[in-house]
């Protein structure tokens, strides 16, 4: 491994890492406020401290967006998945909720093929059954002791999925600085408009009220956390490669455990580490069968060039 290639993973694996700290922190709020009004404030925070530059550095034209429906669909798939995790966190260990949401990959693998007119190869089905055994292995014992909260990961997910898939569709539309905006923009507007009717439903863990100076530090916490987790990824990912970045997302698995564990005592069960095992598998195939499928495409490429 080159220089680069090694810093550039040490970069991202640091930023992964950063976005499990901005996790732990927000599970430290759970009780104080609700979970909705937590991402809401979370993502108006992020859409500020993304447009405030976006004006200085690109002017108003920047704000309009090539596609609007489909910066939208960001906006809207982030904030669906935000509005499941952060209600998980609040409800149960730290490392299963993360655990469930790395299914992302196999869901949109399913879901690209609808939404994008892509063919979904036989290994890539492997792949989905595989990662949703893991899925039903950790959600097991967990929905015995929850009840139906505990499938809010999957929601996650599914929001998660959709923002992959949206990406994908939406690439080269603007600069990166200005798709940090719509996405953050679009996911707050969905979140005030779910703390609101949250709020309204007269259910308690929902109630808005006025929180602690506390918690609104936390959620600043939470959001410089957040937005220096994603430039560090960035960054590793252009030092390093995509391919080479894609495996070190699972550093967020130890860091939940060793969080949840040490702040929370949320000692994770032998039956939950297996199912989060059977899911980082299957994430490993299909990462494996991609990198696979492109050095194959560039050996073929260069052997015609020669």
């Amino acid at each position: 491994m080159k220089g680069s290639e090694r810093s550039g993973l040490l970069i991202a694996l640091a930023g992964f890492a950063l976005f499990t700290c901005g996790d732990a922190v927000t599970k430290s709020i759970a009780g104080a406020w609700s979970p909705l009004a937590v991402a809401a404030l979370r993502f108006t925070l992020g859409a500020l401290v993304t447009g405030v530059p976006l004006y200085f550095r690109e002017g108003r034209s920047a704000f309009i967006p090539q596609n609007p429906w489909l910066q939208l669909a960001r906006g809207l798939s982030l904030g669906t998945g935000t509005l499941g995790f952060f209600c998980a966190i609040f409800l149960m260990p730290l490392t299963v909720a993360v655990s469930i949401t790395f299914v992302a990959p196999a869901i949109a693998a399913l879901l690209s093929r609808p939404l994008l007119g892509e063919r979904v190869r036989p290994l890539t089905w492997v792949s989905v059954i595989v990662a949703f055994t893991g899925v039903l292995i950790v959600l097991r014992p967990n929905v015995l002791a929850l009840g139906w909260p505990a499938f809010l990961p999957l929601l996650t997910a599914l929001g998660m999925s959709l923002l992959i898939i949206s990406n994908r569709a939406s690439a080269g539309q603007g600069s990166g600085l200005s798709m940090q905006f719509f996405v953050a923009a679009g996911a707050a507007v969905l979140l005030i408009v779910a703390a609101l009717i949250g709020n309204a439903s007269g259910i308690a863990m929902l109630h808005i009220g006025w929180p602690d100076w506390t918690v609104i530090a936390r959620v600043i916490i939470v959001t410089g956390t957040g937005t220096i987790g994603h430039w560090m990824v960035y960054v590793g990912t252009t030092r390093a490669g995509a391919s080479t970045i894609a495996p070190a997302t699972y550093i967020q698995l130890l860091a939940s455990t060793t969080l949840g564990w040490i702040f929370f005592d949320n000692r994770p069960d032998l039956v939950t580490l297996a199912g989060a095992a059977v899911i980082i598998s299957a994430g490993l195939l299909m990462w494996w069968d991609a990198r696979r499928r492109v050095n194959a495409a560039l050996r073929e490429a260069k052997a015609l060039g020669g």
